[in-house]
């Protein structure tokens, strides 16, 4: 019988699980926090987790959906991995969103799956589901680990590959007996290091000459990648050079909006006189985004495969460039790497002959972002203007999908770096599980979620989690009992026949007290602000229901003016 204190052999000393090896790597490379449901393919992870409560947070959400979406809502916000822990078949199946997300917002994640046992393989054993076929073609890298000894070694390459070049999602499935067997304890890699290439000093030569002998040139910046010493040198070099910057879609915090430089936002429901100052342009420096359908507003404004204009385009990825728009000047570079060359880089003395562009390019934004009155009682440009006004410079907004969100991107002032959080995959149910998220984060922030009635509801249970892990967040509601989006959509293609969109809602107001949280209902715009003064004051969340007529569609059109544009096409 052996003694109660008898010393560990360095048999027994040197055995380990591979949920701890999982653990230990997660430590190695920084991770604060994961957010999961639980599961029973990955207890043995969770017991792990249990005797690291002091250095890994485990957040535990009410469906895998907003446990994927926090995840990459972590990965915009810091630039280093986000990290969702959900089980086989259905929660992996409803993490499947925020993998998308993170793929179509070049924004870092890890999804780890726990897997069925290995002897039970292949044989569609409960829940399995071959993650490589699944997962291919909307993460970076999918990959199973069939030995824990190489756990390292996987979530090493797990975090390289997520932040290096044009960041995305990782997914590693987990079988759990790969995770609750013991084996021999292996090292652990190192901490992972960004990778990222850098512009030539040949490639910045031939950008300043292109600059020099253009007579219109324009920016379009954004994307992923960026950091607030970046987005300091890119300010550098605008002002600098006397540039006039549009931002890309749902990238609007990568410049202060109030700058003088800030020409507005380049995404759907573009300024016109924006679109059309980008078409005029005789040079286009695109850094950063992707130049994607939402940015280049449905792929019309720029000539495919070669502008119109002279562009020169910087991405982080080798594999973006040429994919659509055959660039004059393409350059693969990770944004500070580029930005900080750019901050260096002085114009001749009387070669900027655009000057006052810049400053004609904000004057029309401004005139843009006036509130212009809708149908109802609420207007809700204003909305969003006292929401602005009473909010410090670097609260974060959270939004997902729906024409609601057109009223904050017109609207709102992005005043410094991360304060926006919103989906360029155009995924509704983002914007409520994204500010969760960000408080847990930055908890002496202030964070509003807007959400439409349609978005909120597909995840309004994690209501739950902010009230249990005592997150105060603010979410914003507009509810105008429709999904607002596809009925526009369908008033234009099938004027008068509106069929599937119509909504049944809770009283929000009631629905947020029935969690212990604040409630709040706003029928009026002049009942917005004091709404709101009792919301930020509350010491829990809250929720502030507005609610719209159906007929005040976007700033813009109302739905009968849409209608009268869908008869026009039908020739009625």
């Amino acid at each position: 019988m052996s003694q109660p204190n008898a010393p560990v052999s360095d048999t027994a000393a040197a055995r380990t699980t591979g949920a701890r090896l999982v653990v230990d790597a997660l430590l190695t490379h920084g991770v604060e926090r994961v957010f999961c449901v639980p599961g029973e393919s990955f207890l043995a992870v969770l017991d792990s987790l249990h005797d690291e409560t002091e250095r890994i947070q485990t957040i535990v959400c009410r469906h895998e959906a907003a446990a994927a979406n926090m995840a990459e809502a972590i990965g915009k916000l810091t630039g280093r991995p986000g990290v969702a822990l959900v089980t086989r078949g259905p929660g992996a199946t409803h993490a499947s969103i925020g993998v998308h997300t993170a793929f179509q917002d070049s924004t870092p994640m890890i999804l780890l799956i726990g897997q069925c046992a290995r002897e039970h393989l292949d044989r569609e054993a409960f829940q399995e589901i071959d993650y490589r076929r699944m997962f291919g073609q909307m993460a970076k890298w999918v990959a199973q680990i069939d030995d824990p000894r190489r756990i390292p070694e996987y979530l090493s390459h797990a975090f390289y590959t997520a932040t290096s070049g044009r960041p995305g999602p990782v997914v590693l499935s987990l079988p759990e007996d790969v995770l609750s067997d013991a084996c021999d304890a292996v090292p652990g890699a190192p901490r992972y290091q960004r990778v990222a290439a850098s512009p030539s000093t040949a490639q910045i030569g031939k950008l300043r000459e292109l600059l020099e002998s253009a007579q219109r040139p324009m920016v379009i910046a954004g994307g992923s990648g960026w950091t607030p010493a970046a987005c300091a040198d890119l300010q550098r070099f605008v002002e600098n050079w006397q540039l006039p910057v549009g931002l890309a879609f749902r990238f609007q915090d990568t410049l202060d909006n109030e700058h003088p430089n800030y020409a507005g936002d380049v995404g759907l429901g573009i300024n016109p006189a924006l679109a059309g100052r980008i078409r005029d342009a005789d040079l286009l420096l695109a850094l950063g985004p992707r130049l994607g359908e939402a940015t280049t507003n449905g792929y019309t404004l720029l000539d495919i495969p070669k502008t119109k204009q002279t562009l020169v385009h910087v991405h982080q990825g080798a594999e973006e460039l040429g994919r659509v728009y055959a660039a004059d000047l393409p350059i693969v570079s990770g944004m500070p790497e580029l930005a900080a060359a750019l901050a260096a880089l002085e114009p001749s003395a009387g070669k900027l002959t655009w000057a006052g562009a810049a400053e004609e390019a904000h004057r029309a934004y401004l005139e843009w972002r006036k509130p212009r009155p809708i149908p109802g009682d609420v207007q809700m440009g204003e909305v969003i203007q006292q929401l602005r006004a009473h909010l410090p410079n670097d609260a974060i907004l959270t939004n997902g999908a729906g024409n609601y969100a057109t009223w904050l991107h017109r609207h709102f002032s992005y005043r410094q770096y991360r304060s926006q959080l919103a989906p360029t995959s155009g995924a509704m149910g983002y914007g409520v599980p994204a500010a969760i998220a960000a408080k847990s984060l930055y908890p002496q922030r202030a964070v509003v979620a807007l959400a439409g009635d349609g978005c909120f509801m597909m995840a309004a249970q994690e209501l739950a989690t902010a009230m249990q892990y005592d997150l105060h967040v603010l979410f914003i509601v507009v509810n105008n009992g429709h999904f607002g989006t596809i009925r526009m959509h369908q008033e234009r293609h099938y004027p008068n026949r509106v069929h599937g969109t119509g909504l049944t809602n809770p009283d929000f107001a009631a629905f947020a007290r029935s969690f212990g949280a604040h409630g709040e209902t706003v029928e009026r715009t002049e009942d917005f602000l004091p709404a709101l003064q009792r919301s930020l004051e509350a010491k829990c969340a809250a929720v502030i229901e507005i609610r719209m007529p159906q007929e005040a569609s976007t700033p813009g059109a109302t739905l009968e003016q849409i209608r009268e544009q869908g008869r026009k096409l039908r020739g009625e």
